[in-house]
């Protein structure tokens, strides 16, 4: 495999791999035991979270869909174009559908004790968990079709045991047998 489609490709893997992890702890972990603390908390608590979470996601879903997209290009399989759309359509849908709310949570008016606090934040937690499907699923597209063609991953001088071939030697790059 040619350096830069192995570099394209590792990077969308790295992209999508954090954007999920993140997008999963945010629905599974941090968000429910925020709900926990009671709906003043949780919104308090909100504001800060979602500004940085902002930055680092925004990032990722856009450095990982252009690594995807180039990887594609460059030769790899249709999973990677359509993973990378995948991994990208967080962006619009963010912008489009789950903005308006994060907008009404964030606005100083709001009654932070309020039925309708707690509603938009029921409310949030649903539309996240579809950023949170979208990432995995680009995620796992991704990882099935770098395995599925045979890759061999590599951690210094010593290539991942390939049982294709009936050995489960490790196999150093120079072709020595590792003990």
């Amino acid at each position: 495999m040619p350096a830069p489609l192995a570099l394209s490709e590792s990077l969308a893997i790295l992209c999508s791999g954090l954007f999920a992890g993140t997008a999963l702890y945010l629905s599974f972990v941090e968000h429910p035991a925020r709900m926990l603390c009671g709906t003043t908390l949780a919104l308090t608590q909100f504001a800060p979270s979602y500004k940085r979470a902002t930055v680092m996601q925004a990032s990722l879903a856009a450095l990982g869909t252009l690594a995807a997209i180039a990887s594609w290009l460059m030769g790899a399989p249709a999973p990677w174009l359509v993973g990378g759309i995948l991994l990208g359509a967080v962006i619009p849908f963010t912008l489009i559908v789950i903005l308006p709310t994060n907008k009404r949570l964030l606005d100083p008016s709001l009654d932070k004790d309020s039925n309708l606090a707690e509603q938009l934040l029921r409310h949030w937690a649903k539309l996240h968990a579809v950023r949170s499907a979208l990432s995995l699923t680009s995620c796992l597209m991704f990882l099935f079709s770098t395995f599925s063609r045979g890759a061999k991953v590599q951690w210094g001088m010593v290539e991942a045991p390939d049982f294709s071939q009936g050995s489960g030697a490790f196999k150093r790059r120079d072709n020595r047998y590792a003990s």
